[in-house]
């Protein structure tokens, strides 16, 4: 099978994310990293991606890269946009009308109008944009849903998510450029906390539970006080299949490493996972006693048989979890290619109206937090 080709905007020498994109995205034999524009920095893109041989394929910015690329006969067949945050519009829209497919990191965009541009765009283009909730990509989460969509819990009556931290509760250091920006409405925009992390533990929900966010009522504070954006909040939400949501995020839990959980009780069952044990998924059946389903147990669902791939008791982390998403979009790729429908079990890659979704809960989470938890419309204009 000829490997697709594969290109990287961001995530450039010493970025927090890039390795895990480049691990992930060549971990099974999919995709060879032929193209990147990797840092702001033209010279220094250059030379980072030189050295990790890109050859005459590193550029220095990525305009030039999407000029360059556009006139090959072999030119990328994905592009990932992992950039900050402010920038993914911009890059994203230009690579989707250039005719590339787009996995964006999240935020897909900084509003709801930019959000619902880059939707129509992939819609009027057929090319896929993919948003990179990678958490989803974990076997178990996706063997959650498997269990919740054939009924193993009975109807969803409650979701509970969180996603909390202690990284930013040092009131001394709040003025340490790296964090501060995140609480800047500048750089930022309207929310720093649930933006950043809280969106991640309400897209699970969803996914999960394959309901959507309909409203919201959120409680924001700033429990630093020389903070202008919330670093702690409670987001209580109703979803459109009935269920019942509650969501915690915060940078000031000392204490919580990074704290992404998802429970989903049913009238028959419960489920519990957490990202920092996420070989491990806890099922409770009414009226039976607790059961812990490991990751690489046989014949769990097909969802997760197809993304595991170490014996079981041995620890699969972030990194797998993000080439779980690659290979989904391989698979959407080649079917494209190929004229053929996908298989099911990989057509589970985060879409661009998933980013819409979110960034549309990001200013009904602002919104609301601004008149002491009213509850308001969670959805972006176009699905309503």
């Amino acid at each position: 099978m000829t490997k697709l080709q594969w290109g990287m905007i961001g995530g450039g020498e010493g970025s927090q994310i890039g390795p895990a994109h480049r691990l992930g995205a060549g971990l099974d034999g999919l995709f060879d990293f032929t193209a990147g524009a990797l840092d702001h920095r033209p010279d220094a893109g250059r030379d980072y991606g030189q050295r990790l041989g890109l050859g005459d394929r590193a550029y220095g910015s990525w305009q030039d890269m999407l000029q360059a690329e556009a006139k090959r006969a072999d030119k990328v067949d994905l592009v990932t946009v992992a950039t900050p945050n402010a920038t993914h519009f911009e890059i994203t829209k230009a690579f989707l009308e250039g005719g590339f497919h787009v996995l964006c990191e999240k935020p897909m965009t900084m509003t709801v109008e930019e959000g619902q541009e880059i939707v129509e765009i992939a819609q009027k283009t057929g090319n896929i944009c993919a948003v990179n909730y990678g958490y989803t990509g974990y076997s178990l989460v996706r063997h959650m849903r498997a269990m919740v969509a054939r009924g193993d819990i009975g109807k969803v009556r409650l979701v509970v998510a969180e996603f909390a931290h202690g990284h930013h509760a040092d009131a001394t250091d709040a003025d340490n450029p790296r964090v501060r920006w995140r609480y800047d409405p500048a750089q930022a925009g309207v929310s720093a906390q649930f933006a950043d992390c809280g969106i991640h533990a309400l897209h699970m929900a969803s996914f999960v539970t394959g309901q959507e966010v309909e409203k919201l009522s959120a409680d924001t504070v700033s429990c630093i006080d020389v903070r202008t954006l919330e670093d702690d909040a409670m987001v209580n939400f109703r979803m459109d299949g009935g269920a019942v949501g509650r969501l915690w995020t915060s940078s000031v839990a000392i204490g919580r490493q990074h704290g992404l959980t998802l429970q989903v009780f049913g009238e028959t069952g419960g489920l519990r996972w957490s990202q920092e044990q996420p070989n491990q998924l806890h099922y409770m059946p009414l009226n039976e006693r607790l059961q812990i389903i490991e990751r690489g147990e046989a014949n769990l669902s097909p969802e997760a048989d197809r993304t595991t791939r170490v014996t079981i008791g041995h620890a699969e982390g972030m990194p797998l979890a993000f080439a779980n998403i690659y290979t989904d979009l391989a698979e959407a790729i080649r079917a494209r290619k190929e004229g053929r429908l996908m298989d099911p079990a990989a057509n589970l890659y985060p879409r661009a109206e998933d980013g819409l979704r979110s960034m549309a809960a990001v200013f009904a989470v602002a919104d609301s937090g601004k008149q002491d938890g009213k509850w308001l419309d969670a959805r972006p204009p176009m699905f309503r």
